[in-house]
């Protein structure tokens, strides 16, 4: 995934996101349950996305992969921010992308996860 088309295009497979621009018209947020979970600067070259991660999962994809970095401008123990610059495996990113939106989706209570079919 490289362009805002592709990021997208995945976003939309998961269940319940919803694309806002809470931020402006340059930031592209990514909510479940109006929750974040993925963020990106659709201005940004290269692309950017900004995911949420359990704190040891993002300290090993640091470790690994010098194109995945603390999250930008976000809690950087649960946060991350991959550059889509092509070197970063696209089942990495997708795999990030829906560990994301699960970790979003497990911090919610029961109620609202069946509350939005969850």
């Amino acid at each position: 995934m490289q362009t805002v088309a592709q990021l997208r295009e995945a976003c939309a497979r998961l269940a319940r996101s919803e694309e806002t621009f809470p931020f402006g018209p340059g930031t592209l947020v990514w909510k479940v349950g109006g929750k974040v979970y993925a963020l990106t600067d659709i201005t940004a070259d290269p692309l950017t996305l900004s995911l949420k991660v359990r704190p040891e999962r993002g300290a090993e994809l640091r470790a690994a992969h010098p194109a995945i970095v603390p999250g930008y401008h976000l809690n950087k123990r649960h946060w991350v921010t991959l550059t889509l610059d092509g070197s970063l495996p696209r089942a990495l990113v997708g795999e990030v992308l829906a560990g994301s939106h699960a970790l979003v989706v497990a911090g919610m209570t029961r109620a609202r996860r069946e509350e939005l079919g969850l």
